[in-house]
């Protein structure tokens, strides 16, 4: 299953890159847009209602399922509103109940989600939130085609927030193990096909382990797209699943500005070299033992 996610710093743009990812017959129900905004989740569920009816010739199941949109009821952080387009199924990714009619408030349990979506807890609910609080708006395509992952990928690196493709050899992770801290030093890119599945494939085999908690080395990642970051998201939100931590370490000159831009670095835990990371790792676990 590939994850991709699309971070828009405008509703016009993000609204054109649903659209094309629907001229391109990615599925309705792969897609799911996210925003804070009431409001525009009203004004975009109309429009690309209207278009997504009239592309298949007023298909009312279609058109219905743009228009409505699902809450996010966060305890303590507010609603997140989902765009229709088979939220239902892909709201594994953020975590929290389900509703079916736009500004309901319908979640008395956060963690209600199955455990085998990747990203599910209400504390995902939260990582999103951060992101669409800074006025980004986000899309999110999940599926296990590899076709249309790389047509979403082309679309949402092409409209979204990215980044030129570096010119680094070929993707390879290397793994080893500093101070009961288990370490992957990423070269190359991390993107589809070219590092998404080494990173997963990593972190599945650290955690199978019982190694929860994973420092990530980005100094040698030259280029992450839209399939990086969703597989960043998605290794977060295993970690934690497995009450673990994450951290990212010296990331790139690219792929921090990447972060930057979309916001993610307000949401990951970001440390400059791996001393900084293994003592805060350290120093995190020691405060948990103590409460």
């Amino acid at each position: 299953m590939e994850t991709a996610i699309g971070v828009f710093s405008s509703r016009e743009k993000a609204e054109e890159a649903v659209k094309e990812l629907l001229e391109r017959r990615v599925p309705e129900g792969s897609l799911v847009y996210f925003t804070r905004s009431e409001s525009e989740a009203k004004t975009v569920g109309k429009q690309l209602g209207a278009y997504a009816g009239g592309m298949v010739g007023g298909a009312t199941g279609m058109s219905a399922g743009v228009i409505a949109a699902t809450v996010l009821m966060v305890p303590a952080i507010g609603p997140i509103f989902a765009l229709g387009f088979g939220a239902a199924a892909l709201l594994g990714l953020v975590g929290a109940g389900t509703g079916s009619a736009l500004g309901a408030s319908i979640s008395e349990d956060p963690n209600v989600l199955p455990p085998t979506s990747g990203i599910g807890s209400s504390e995902d609910a939260v990582f999103f939130r951060r992101v669409l609080n800074e006025g980004r708006s986000l899309i999110i395509v999940r599926t296990d085609s590899s076709e249309i992952a790389a047509t979403s990928c082309e679309i949402l690196n092409r409209l979204g927030l990215s980044m030129k493709k570096g010119s680094a050899p070929k993707s390879m992770v290397s793994r080893r193990e500093a101070d009961g801290v288990a370490i992957a030093d990423i070269v190359g890119k991390l993107a589809l096909t070219e590092g998404t599945v080494l990173l997963r494939d990593t972190v599945r085999d650290f955690l199978a382990l019982g190694n929860n908690r994973i420092i990530l080395n980005l100094e040698a990642v030259d280029f992450m797209d839209s399939a990086g970051l969703g597989e960043l998201v998605r290794t977060h939100a295993a970690i934690r699943s497995h009450g673990g931590q994450l951290k990212l370490v010296h990331p790139s000159e690219n792929v921090h500005k990447l972060l930057k831009i979309t916001k993610l670095d307000r949401v990951f835990e970001i440390e400059p070299d791996e001393e900084s990371a293994l003592r805060s790792i350290h120093q995190a676990a020691a405060a948990k033992s103590a409460g």
